[in-house]
């Protein structure tokens, strides 16, 4: 008994500090509002090979990064900041214009890890990682109709060699492509790779039967995809959450009028059903259908604003 007290105590220890080290870990996302590609860079790695516009990075261990925000179009300057945020938490980042009209980073809002909504379709998610980030290149080529033949090339050089890969698949008419896809790392025994864009029937955007109206946004988000985004936006019990949630998943996504309108009603406020429709109007795909949701205001005055801002959009 006096050997195996001292056992259990050592063992109780040992698991709480393991369990709190795991409850620890961070994740944080960066997203631009305007839609500007960018990747990030934190303590010196690079953690997205591809340029993105809204990054999620999940498992940080440490409470402090400096990040350096290296955009796509060199014309943009590269931001530096320190970065200090609770642990154990999903902290956003909003990356936007300020009064000056600089580009800067602003802290948007922080929840509990285990409270963290599931990850909006379009948001690229890495695991940190101090192996800077590399790329596959996929070239889609040797397209002929009715053949039913699509032939994908990829390949990625990294520090052990070479990697060439030729797959072959059933896919009827599709129009050649080049897509770069981010991994982590890439290694001779094989290519982890994420697809993220798909190459539609329709070449350049989205056909929705019967509209033949402007389109604000090419493909909108699947069925399922929206249900999921409603019950996360639903789920939250403050208004702000819910609003910043809304904006930041429809910033990165597509939608149609008809869900812009059903998101607005789950607002509480007037001013929040108002703030989201200014917003979303350049993330909708049927523009020309933008009259539906009207239909979630409660006043004239906010129909007459909303109006008047969508006209100094044009």
């Amino acid at each position: 008994m006096k050997k195996t007290i001292p056992f259990l105590v050592t063992t109780i220890i040992l698991l709480s500090v393991s369990v709190v080290s795991k409850a620890q870990l961070t994740n944080l996302i960066f997203f631009t509002e305007q839609g500007e590609h960018f990747s990030v860079v934190l303590n010196g790695i690079l953690q997205n090979a591809k340029p993105e516009t809204n990054i999620k990075i999940t498992g940080l261990p440490a409470p402090s990064y400096k990040l350096k925000v290296i955009f796509e179009d060199p014309k943009i300057p590269e931001l530096d900041k320190n970065l200090m945020f609770q642990q154990g938490t999903e902290t956003s980042f909003n990356i936007r214009k300020n009064n000056k009209g600089e580009y800067v980073v602003r802290f948007l809002n922080q929840v509990p890890i285990e409270q963290m909504p599931p990850p909006p379709p379009g948001q690229d998610v890495v695991v940190f990682t101090t192996v800077p980030a590399t790329s596959v290149t996929i070239n889609q080529t040797n397209v002929i109709n009715n053949t039913n033949s699509t032939t994908i090339n990829a390949s990625s050089t990294s520090a052990t060699g070479d990697v060439n890969m030729n797959i072959n698949m059933g896919t009827p008419t599709i129009t050649s492509a080049t897509t770069t896809v981010s991994t982590s790392s890439s290694t001779t025994e094989g290519t982890e790779i994420n697809h993220q864009n798909t190459i539609h029937p329709h070449g350049n955007h989205y056909e929705m039967p019967g509209y033949h109206g402007e389109i604000g946004c090419p493909y909108p988000m699947t069925d399922l995809d929206f249900t999921n985004v409603k019950q996360t936006i639903a789920s939250k019990s403050f208004e702000d959450s819910k609003l910043s949630i809304a904006k930041q998943v429809t910033g990165a996504n597509c939608l149609f009028a008809s869900e812009v309108k059903e998101i607005m009603e789950l607002f509480s406020f007037e001013a929040s059903r108002l703030e989201f429709a200014k917003y979303a109007y350049r993330y909708t795909f049927d523009t020309g259908n933008y009259y539906k949701v009207n239909e979630a205001f409660q006043f004239e005055s906010s129909i007459e604003e909303l109006n008047k801002y969508i006209e100094g959009k044009r």
